[in-house]
């Protein structure tokens, strides 16, 4: 029998994740190290290396630099999906998260929020339903931060009166937005920080002040930091980050 079906009829793991152990070089049989699509007895003495367990019980968090040009979730009018990007390739040389990768851990990732196409920066994937809850509910308080390049519209300087607006009281889709933290970086850059996500909401906010966005990244979800990760590069979120 397939060592992969043995495993499986045996409850050790799913077939994929058999093939993944397998493929880690996580499996022995009768000592020798498996591999795919090899077959042995029906009674073969199987060694499982304990790391295949630990990442058994794991739920992977990967962060992407989401780079202008690819869209968040499915691929849509020629445009690749961003979690293309999430392969062994783009790993970021970097990455301090001490994990060593498998196939195993890309699969089942889901983005945790968006970002649109003209858009740059922090980009979550998970296969935990916890984090994604924690991001993208309706009730989630996690800010988000953002550095926001501008034109003012109109002639002369952007008025206090349009950041006082962006801060609390606009509204989009017959909602009032809550309250954001805005202020400027340097004379042609704001920093926005949100405690919700709404469809292009940074973009229509400023819109309703007289404001062009000619540039928009998000640098900042919780304490999560995008860092020196660079563009169209990914990590995986490490044991002291939490969102």
């Amino acid at each position: 029998m397939r060592i992969s079906k043995l495993m499986t009829e045996r409850g050790l793991c799913s077939r994929r994740e058999a093939d993944d152990w397998i493929a880690a070089g996580w499996v022995r049989v009768g000592g020798q190290m498996a591999v795919l699509g090899q077959r042995a007895p029906i009674d073969a003495a199987l060694d499982i290396n304990p790391r295949a367990r630990a990442e058994q019980a794991r739920q992977m968090t990967v962060l992407l630099h989401k780079p202008i040009g690819v869209v968040s979730g499915q691929a849509e009018d020629g445009y690749e999906p961003a979690i293309t990007l999430v392969k062994p390739a783009n790993r970021w040389a970097g990455d301090s998260s001490g994990v060593d990768y498998h196939p195993g851990h890309l699969r089942h990732l889901a983005p945790a929020g968006r970002l649109d196409i003209d858009s740059t920066g922090l980009l979550v994937f998970t296969q935990d339903g916890r984090v994604a809850k924690r991001l993208i509910g309706d009730e989630t308080r996690v800010e988000k931060e953002y550095l926001v390049r501008v034109r003012h519209l109109h002639p002369g300087p952007v008025p206090d009166s349009a950041l006082a607006r962006l801060r609390h009281g606009l509204e989009l889709d017959g909602v009032q937005l809550r309250e954001a933290h805005v202020s400027w970086q340097n004379e042609e850059q704001l920093r926005i920080v949100l405690r919700e996500g709404r469809k292009r909401q940074i973009r229509r906010m400023c819109e309703l002040v007289g404001l062009e966005v000619l540039g928009l990244k998000r640098v900042r979800i919780g304490s999560v930091v995008l860092g020196q990760l660079p563009a169209g590069q990914w990590r995986y979120l490490r044991e002291d980050e939490r969102f």
